[in-house]
């Protein structure tokens, strides 16, 4: 019997350990749901520091680059697709989101509608050193998400 109580004792400390921990983590979730989309963030704190090679190194390689041969700024170019989530700077729905999500893997039917999703590309200059030196984010087909959300 002593070799047992010691243990319950340590779980019985361990507990609120366990808690502040997954409350750590939820707290992490609810506070990195309340950014702007990921490549704004990555890109703005990266002008002036990040290179070409990292760049691809996250994203892979770009959709376009244009590259003078005779020197100059590089200009690359990505295409993705963002939803009105991503676009938003805090989405409170996210909650709901995540719970919707855990159902289906749970088994439960998602009747929620499919999110729309939207082209943008985004344009990043490079210096002659192959430095992130300006970036900017366009609708591939300007005005679609604005005329999309018209009709609804």
């Amino acid at each position: 019997m002593t070799g047992i109580l010691p243990i319950r004792r340590l779980l019985a400390l361990s507990a609120p350990r366990v808690v502040r921990a997954v409350g750590l983590l939820v707290l992490g979730g609810v506070l990195g749901a309340c950014h702007a989309p990921g490549w704004d963030g990555y890109f703005s704190r990266g002008v002036g520091q990040l290179t070409q090679d990292e760049v691809r190194d996250r994203f892979g390689p770009p959709h376009t680059a244009k590259n003078p041969v005779l020197g100059g700024d590089s200009l690359w170019t990505y295409r993705i697709a963002l939803g009105e989530s991503d676009l938003a700077r805090w989405n409170p729905n996210f909650l709901v989101e995540a719970s919707q999500s855990m159902g289906a893997l749970m088994g439960r039917p998602n009747d929620r509608e499919k999110p729309t999703l939207y082209c943008y590309r985004y344009t990043l200059i490079f210096s002659e050193a192959h430095i992130l030196k300006d970036w900017k984010r366009d609708e591939c087909v300007p005005g679609t998400r604005d005329l999309l959300n018209a009709q609804q």
